[in-house]
């Protein structure tokens, strides 16, 4: 890897108005992050769902996906 593709890792590129963008792994992650926070004070100001609610399901979500432990035997699925 050239210093300048080590200093900016090219995640996707865009045309807008005819010019070629790149865009990085770090603005991708930052433009979903915002994204979703936006989404979910959207939601919740709209009562959709409650904090509480989303916090319960965001373990949930951490609890299924990072557990700690040995992997699961060839054949054996993980609980969900």
């Amino acid at each position: 890897m050239t210093d300048k593709e080590q200093e900016k890792r090219i995640a996707l590129k865009m045309v807008i108005d005819g010019k070629v963008r790149e865009i990085s792994f770090e603005e991708l992650a930052l433009s979903n992050n915002m994204a979703q926070e936006a989404l979910v004070r959207l939601m919740v100001r709209k009562k959709i769902f409650e904090p509480r609610e989303f916090m319960e399901e965001m373990n949930a979500v951490q609890n299924e996906r990072y557990r700690t432990g040995e992997p699961p035997d060839k054949g054996e699925t993980p609980d969900a």
